[in-house]
């Protein structure tokens, strides 16, 4: 049996998720106890019940003692022999507080002495228990509905095996940092082809600046740098039962180097990495 535990702060997109996996064939409880994960797995574990997929969502509506006692909890079913992965998806504080805004819905922790913005930091840090223990976590700051669901396919279902899932997207740094990367470079250092008006309009991924950067002597260095650390160092994450990594490459927009870098590793290590994936975050 599989088991899913989907968890995030409220507005991250924690209901798209049950749903979508619930399309995809599990069998999904929505805001579970989290004191009964254990019974929970023990019976779906038995095979008069043919479940081979459940998922469920956790999250800070529960018991404050029982969130404490997440890494107990997922011991006792990991030692039960259940494949259980943790999908936490994280936001930024002022895309939650813009979120409730447009929805108008109240926030699970707001009352008379507590506002929204205090609501959802104290969200965070109940929750911290279950972020600590993440397998997976997707930064849905910068997602729509139409790609978080694309993402949760290509990451949680569409693993082989016991293969990592390993992402690696460009970003640019003026829009943030993604809060769900395991590493970043940065890549800000190279010449930068925003300011050659000619080449300003076109992306990492177009030959004007493709060619432009393939001369840079600093650019080059980067790229040896960091493809030499990740053919070395992937495969020892892998040895070490990660099942997924997200690897952020950022410049300053997001648009012409770290775009550029991103496509060039993801070419020479797809090659020696199955589950290799790539994204742009803040291409149009």
């Amino acid at each position: 049996m599989r088991l899913v535990v989907v968890s995030g702060r409220s507005g991250s997109g924690k209901s798209t998720a049950l749903h979508l996996l619930e399309d995809n064939g599990f069998y999904c409880i929505d805001n579970l106890p989290a004191g009964l994960l254990p019974e929970l797995a023990k019976q779906a574990s038995q095979a008069e019940l043919s479940l081979p997929a459940v998922a469920i969502s956790i999250d800070a509506r529960n018991l404050a003692s029982d969130l404490q006692r997440f890494p107990e909890l997922l011991k006792q079913v990991r030692d039960a022999g259940v494949n259980c992965d943790v999908l936490f998806l994280a936001a930024t504080d002022d895309v939650l507080i813009k979120r409730f805004s447009e929805t108008r819905r109240k926030h699970p922790l707001t009352d008379s002495e507590r506002s929204l913005a205090e609501a959802i930091a104290h969200e965070l840090r109940i929750l911290e228990p279950i972020i600590d223990l993440a397998t997976l976590k997707i930064d849905t700051s910068h997602l729509n509905l139409y790609q978080l669901r694309d993402q949760i396919k290509q990451r949680l279902l569409g693993s082989q095996g016991s293969t990592p899932s390993v992402l690696i997207q460009s970003f640019g740094f003026k829009r943030g940092v993604p809060a769900d990367a395991d590493l970043i470079f940065d890549v800000r250092c190279l010449p930068n082809p925003y300011w050659r008006p000619d080449l300003r309009a076109f992306s990492g991924r177009d030959a004007p600046v493709r060619e432009y950067l393939d001369q840079q002597p600093d650019v080059e260095e980067m790229y040896q740098d960091i493809r030499q650390f990740l053919k070395k160092w992937l495969p020892r994450y892998a040895a070490g039962e990660r099942s997924y990594m997200t690897i952020a490459i950022g410049c300053t927009g997001g648009h012409h180097r770290s775009v550029y870098l991103t496509e060039r590793l993801v070419k020479e290590l797809g090659t020696n990495t199955p589950n290799l994936l790539i994204r742009h975050r803040d291409l149009p």
